[in-house]
């Protein structure tokens, strides 16, 4: 996320995907106890609320050189020694590519309503534009009518960080404004090829992560930042990120924009973007601690979501980065205002927020342009148990206080939550790694959260468990498994955790 000020452990807030086989418990006192619900249950939340799991292709499917799929910017990153712990790649990652029907299985059994993944824009369009893969289309057809077959509903994810390689390579990718075209033409060809089917759409997930980790501090794909942020060979930090943004912005509007005018009516679904927010908490009740804290917000979820709500960035945002903030023409702001049927927040985690009383960094860069400090614990307690992930801190309230927020500050929109949950170490063994009673208290504590939320006029319609099945988390690699299915990666079996049962435990449907 954020360099300097901004340390490289809430850079990570990032995506998880897991897959899960069957396994019996054998103790059925301790199980009893352990997958105790606290109260929750389906009925507990508003009719037709969906409970989904989530992954990305990237981290989950596999076959990233066969089947005629082209390279995405993450296969090229990956490739740099030392980016990825234990140089790992998604190569083979839990090959959902070949174990889908296994892992739509598990869902089923789960009880699982609904399923997000990620369409790999390289499997369909090899080059990003052009030729299409029909070997990736029938693999994406395979999956859609199996879910359905299993009653499992698709909700379709578009972007999910992995940009055709061709197209950084053609025009630098993201900083062009001809990505905003190409991505509107392979959402058109989505849409007419799986909308028939597919009724839940998402333009891009996490697209400040792609933004800011990947333009400011070069930490994640394509790797450009200004030398004072990041070893990168190439960048500007000062720049980039906005203008990546801005395109993003367009892109999602362009896309909505095609499925609204040609195949809405039609095929009767709807469509958004994925937004992560990590809730920021003022240190003190400072005034200037609180300003700290919305500056946070406002450059976190502020950045994408209010453009998207009201027309323009922040004023905030304005106002710090000035001229170097583009600015959307008139013709823009018709087309970005409104352009979203829900809006999906990732959350995992809060942090506190102080005004640091320092001035700021000669060294402009987005991440320096918040200027506020971060804290992970006041007065020598911390603000929440640490998973494994060094950003992830088990903040329960922080996800009641992100999702009143978005009601409050832009409108009460319809929201999806998208991603949520929580990392043990990669290397724990399978008796442990099963045994995962901490994404359990985890699990039971925020969705009490997301309902007390719920219960007070949120307009949240579904939850999504990040993530069905351990996989390739980005640059931590296999050492982060975020699963409610344990994967044995010497032979890829699938295992579902205690946390897997808990679930099927809270989703069981009441037979009258």
């Amino acid at each position: 996320m954020r360099r300097g000020a901004i340390p490289m452990r809430l850079l990570l807030v990032i995506s998880v995907v897991v897959v899960v086989g069957v396994i019996q418990f054998q103790c059925a006192s301790a199980e009893s106890v352990s997958l105790e619900t606290g109260g929750l249950s389906r009925d507990k939340f508003p009719k037709g609320f969906v409970f989904g799991t989530a992954t990305s292709a990237y981290q989950v499917e596999g076959m990233a050189h066969k089947d005629g799929r082209g390279p995405s910017i993450w296969d090229e990153f990956v490739k740099i020694p030392g980016v990825v712990a234990n140089n790992a790649t998604g190569e083979v990652s839990v090959d959902q590519y070949h174990h889908y029907k296994e892992d739509i299985e598990i869902m089923e059994k789960l009880n699982f309503d609904a399923y997000r993944f990620s369409i790999s824009w390289s499997r369909i369009f090899p080059d990003g534009t052009g030729k299409v893969n029909q070997k990736g289309v029938a693999y994406y057809n395979r999956l859609i009518n199996y879910m359905l077959k299993k009653g499992i509903t698709p909700y379709a994810n578009l972007y999910h960080y992995d940009l055709p390689l061709a197209l950084e390579k053609k025009y630098l990718g993201l900083l062009s404004d001809q990505v905003v075209k190409d991505f509107a033409d392979y959402a058109d060809f989505c849409f007419k090829t799986f909308g028939d089917r597919v009724k839940n759409w998402m333009t891009f997930n996490e697209p400040r992560v792609v933004a800011a980790l990947g333009y400011d501090n070069g930490i994640f794909a394509p790797g450009r930042c200004s030398k004072a942020f990041g070893n990168c060979t190439a960048g500007n930090s000062a720049t980039e990120p906005y203008i990546v943004a801005h395109h993003l912005i367009l892109a999602h509007a362009a896309a909505v924009q095609r499925y609204r005018e040609k195949y809405q009516e039609k095929q009767k679904g709807r469509i958004g973007i994925l937004l992560d927010f990590v809730w920021y908490e003022p240190f003190t009740r400072s005034k200037a601690d609180n300003y700290a804290a919305q500056r946070a917000r406002d450059f976190h979820v502020g950045w994408f979501i209010h453009p998207i709500v009201y027309g323009e960035y922040p004023r905030t945002m304005q106002d710090i980065v000035g001229d170097r903030l583009p600015k959307f023409t008139k013709e823009e702001v018709k087309m970005v205002k409104g352009s979203m049927d829900f809006v999906g927040i990732n959350q995992y985690t809060a942090f506190y927020m102080y005004d640091p009383h320092q001035p700021k960094s000669k060294d402009l860069g987005y991440q320096q342009e918040w200027n506020v400090g971060f804290a992970y614990e006041k007065n020598g307690v911390p603000i929440g148990p640490r998973a494994n992930s060094n950003w992830l801190y088990i903040v329960p309230w922080g996800l009641y206080k992100a999702i009143t927020y978005i009601k409050e500050r832009y409108g009460n929109p319809t929201v999806i939550l998208s991603e949520n949950g929580m990392d043990d170490p990669g290397n724990v063994t399978i008796s442990k790694g099963l045994h995962d009673t901490t994404r359990i208290n985890y699990y039971r504590a925020y969705l009490t959260q997301l309902k007390k939320a719920v219960d007070e006029g949120a307009n949240v319609i579904g939850y999504f468990a990040w993530s069905l099945l351990d996989n390739f988390e980005w640059r931590s690699g296999y050492t982060s498994r975020f699963g409610i299915v344990y994967i044995d990666y010497t032979n890829l079996k699938r295992y579902p955790k205690m946390s897997a049962y808990w679930f099927q435990r809270l989703l069981q449907r009441n037979k009258h």
